[in-house]
């Protein structure tokens, strides 16, 4: 594990914009400017749509150098180059509220991982339509919302969510198998920082028992796909997908075995990527730094 980044020292600048020359001297120049040593600095170039995309970690001698200071100052080499950008320090936890139903492995491995300090991240709150990981949410310390959902309560239940998400400074939501459709507007208004995550068989196998479907083809694949929310049904921006090869030897419970580990895997990666800055948004794509 890499060491925890040092408070009000290190930050990690991400940027997208049109293709030109100069752009690396650009952010180069600002750096040294401020007194700036890069730790780690990653870029893309995407030739076929003409456009940019960069992310540099690094800290700064400077002790008049803060947040503030640094963000005014990268104004004018923004805006002479068109870019879009963050400038966010590296040692700023992402405020997560994570969504569960009934199927609590993702949220498990989720709430282990920030524990151990894999994950950058502080969970301010888990919300569930069912009260199944209450107790869980309470051996964390985790203030547990039940927040039911029908039909006719559906409109509710999701202006109690943003009002969750307000209240609380959520950065990013996490549908650790919520097991809801969630409205367009909804999905709106958390675009860019609401993940979800769901098996592979998608969409072939859609609806209840997807593994016992899959056993019955003989697949001989089970993976996951993490991906953000959109209006489009399980058609976000991939961030991250992992398979498992499995064969005719396991039955349809086995399958459920293989696919959650998958499934835990693929969220944590994707979390993981998205609270570090490393996750740009390319139109229907994602540019992932890892």
């Amino acid at each position: 594990m890499s060491p925890r980044p040092h408070p009000g020292r290190e930050y990690v600048l991400t940027l997208s914009c049109p293709d030109s020359a100069g752009l690396v001297h650009a952010v180069s120049g600002f750096l040294v400017r401020n007194s700036g040593n890069i730790l780690e600095s990653q870029q893309f170039d995407d030739r076929l749509q003409g456009r940019f995309f960069m992310r540099v970690h690094f800290d700064v001698s400077d002790p008049d150098a803060e947040l503030k200071t640094l963000r005014y100052r990268f104004g004018p080499v923004a805006e002479a180059y068109r870019i879009s950008w963050a400038l966010s320090e590296a040692s700023t936890p992402t405020r997560t509220l994570i969504m569960v139903s009934r199927f609590g492995h993702c949220l498990n491995d989720l709430l282990f991982r920030s524990r151990s300090g894999a994950l950058n991240i502080e969970i301010p709150a888990i919300v569930s339509n069912h009260r199944d990981f209450e107790g869980l949410a309470e051996t964390y310390g985790i203030p547990f919302h039940h927040v039911p959902v029908t039909r006719d309560t559906k409109a509710e239940a999701e202006a109690r969510l943003l009002e969750l998400v307000r209240d609380l400074d959520v950065d990013l939501v996490v549908l650790a198998r919520y097991m809801q459709i969630l409205s367009d507007d909804l999905c709106k208004q958390l675009e860019g920082r609401a993940i979800n995550i769901h098996h592979s068989f998608l969409p072939s196998f859609k609806g209840a028992r997807p593994y016992d479907q899959a056993y019955d083809r003989g697949v001989k694949l089970v993976g996951a796909t993490a991906h953000y929310v959109t209006p489009d049904l399980d058609e976000g921006q991939i961030i991250e997908q992992d398979v498992v090869r499995v064969d005719h030897s396991l039955a349809p419970k086995d399958l459920v075995t293989v696919g959650r580990d998958v499934e835990a895997q693929v969220l944590a990666h994707a979390v993981k990527w998205h609270s570090e800055s490393r996750v740009m948004v390319d139109g229907n794509r994602t540019v992932v730094f890892r």
